[in-house]
């Protein structure tokens, strides 16, 4: 990082040792622009709308697959979504002591400087990110296309089209206006609950009939082991993945120091109740063997329940697929933001539309390269690729939070979690990152670490250096793309 970098980052430190806060130009009018509070629930919606997606119409398979029964299933569905919740905890603190957006790049940059906090934008903008949100628009585009399809698996190259669609709505809504994006997801969140209600009740009311003889003997056939427990958190966690959002969008969000943790506190427990209650509706009406054979659980459970209405469940899994992947692309795209304002990436993606207020270059970069990741792509292999870059960069985030608690200690912290909590979701991250690779190892996993380490050529000749050539071929880029989508650097909006 230039030394124009590090001096800016020492401004923004008050002198008295209070918390870093953002106070440059550009935040002001992201936050003119946005209204996320947590009155107007934008903040659980965001939480809730972005958690509940794909996730759990999809990994009950693969949980009841690694642990065998029903009981030990139940159970890592309650562990995972206590676990997100201490990693949101120990989030929260990071978001209230350090109030910029990004997520873990600017924590990592506090801590460990901006050779981590690279490696991290590095890896989330060309991996993580556009692959999660490639998941879940596929995930989408199957459900979407299966009534058209009956007895029959969709065409590939339908999925992926109608996948590619989705992401490009996705993206100009978001680039469009922040309101307009925040509206669309709490409209999304209320659709996607109706579906988890309806899913929910109608397991109450087969428990209530006498519908229990799935979970007799629960814990019998279970197959416990460090190596199963591991992959069934995996599995469990992806469909929780998103716990962290709100820390994406600190500065867009109103009194962060109240509406951070409470949005938390209310949000993830949320989801993990419905999450574990779903569990259970499905096993209602199907044994552990046929939820693994059921191609779609959410709609074999429709099919027995709700027969004929059972085409609500493919259509609102489609509203609950879209709602995710709207709040990954709002948030996302803040990431590429702050990544490009600290001069880590190419500076036209920290530029904000003069009509919008909104960063729409970093939106449109992020959709652009998930469409990329959806062309040769798979859910499976992509769910690998995803799961285990970013547990890397979970537990070195809040491994950060116990750095900085001895190195830091001026630092004003309106959050204080105790520190038994990161240290235990810092062990645990540690686990989930082995446990794949011993386990199952694959090359993909050494791909994915060569690809990481890759960052540091990146950031050693971009970002240290500053070579002059990449410059001078940047920068007529950047003026035709500052003219064709009329942005401008953000501390020239407020002119």
């Amino acid at each position: 990082m230039g030394e124009e970098t590090l001096r800016r980052r020492e401004s923004n430190r008050k002198e008295d040792g209070q918390s870093i806060q953002s106070h440059e130009p550009q935040t002001m009018n992201l936050q003119k622009q946005a209204s996320l509070s947590l009155f107007s629930l934008h903040g659980i919606c965001m939480i809730v709308g972005t958690i509940i997606g794909s996730g759990i119409f999809v990994s009950p398979k693969s949980v009841l697959a690694n642990v065998g029964a029903v009981g030990p299933c139940l159970t890592i569905w309650a562990a995972c979504g206590i676990l997100a919740t201490l990693g949101a905890l120990c989030f929260a603190e990071l978001g209230t002591m350090i109030t910029k957006s990004g997520g873990e790049y600017p924590y990592l940059m506090e801590a460990f400087g901006p050779i981590p906090a690279f490696l991290f934008s590095w890896t989330s903008l060309l991996v993580t990110k556009p692959s999660s949100f490639a998941i879940i628009c596929l995930s989408f585009a199957e459900y979407a296309s299966a009534p058209f399809y009956p007895g029959c698996d969709p065409p590939q190259a339908v999925i992926k089209c109608l996948a590619a669609a989705a992401i490009v709505v996705i993206t100009i809504v978001n680039s469009l206006s922040v309101k307009l994006g925040s509206y669309l997801q709490n409209f999304l969140t209320a659709a996607k609950m109706i579906i988890v209600t309806i899913i929910i009740v109608s397991g109450i009311v087969l428990l209530a009939q006498g519908k229990t003889e799935n979970f007799k003997d629960s814990f019998k056939d279970s197959k416990i082991s460090a190596s199963s427990i591991s992959l069934a958190f995996y599995n469990g966690l992806w469909a929780y993945d998103g716990w962290n959002q709100l820390n994406y969008i600190t500065e867009e969000l109103k009194n962060p120091y109240r509406n951070l943790p409470l949005s938390i506190i209310i949000g993830i427990p949320l989801v993990t109740v419905c999450y574990v209650l779903i569990n259970i509706s499905y096993f209602t009406v199907m044994t552990s063997t046929e939820l693994l054979q059921s191609q779609a659980v959410a709609v074999t459970f429709g099919d027995r329940v709700l027969y004929p209405a059972s085409w609500i469940v493919p259509l609102f899994v489609a509203f609950s697929t879209i709602g995710s992947a709207n709040g990954t692309c709002f948030t996302a795209g803040r990431l590429v933001y702050v990544a490009g304002r600290e001069g880590h990436m190419l500076k036209v993606l920290s530029y904000i539309s003069v009509k919008r207020l909104t960063p729409a270059p970093a939106i449109i970069f992020y959709g652009a390269i998930a469409i990329i990741y959806i062309i040769p792509g798979d859910i499976n292999t992509l769910i690998n690729y995803f799961s285990f870059a970013v547990w890397i960069f979970y537990g070195l985030t809040i491994f950060a939070l116990i750095v900085m608690r001895f190195t830091r200690k001026e630092l004003r912290r309106p959050i204080r979690v105790p520190i038994i909590i990161p240290v235990i979701v810092t062990l645990v991250s540690i686990l989930l990152v082995l446990a794949p690779i011993i386990s199952a190892p694959e090359l993909a996993y050494l791909y994915c670490v060569l690809f990481i380490l890759s960052g540091l050529i990146v950031y050693v000749l971009f970002v240290h250096y500053k070579f002059n050539w990449p410059q001078k071929i940047s920068k007529p880029i950047t003026m035709h793309l500052q003219m064709l989508m009329e942005v401008v650097p953000a501390e020239e909006a407020t002119e």
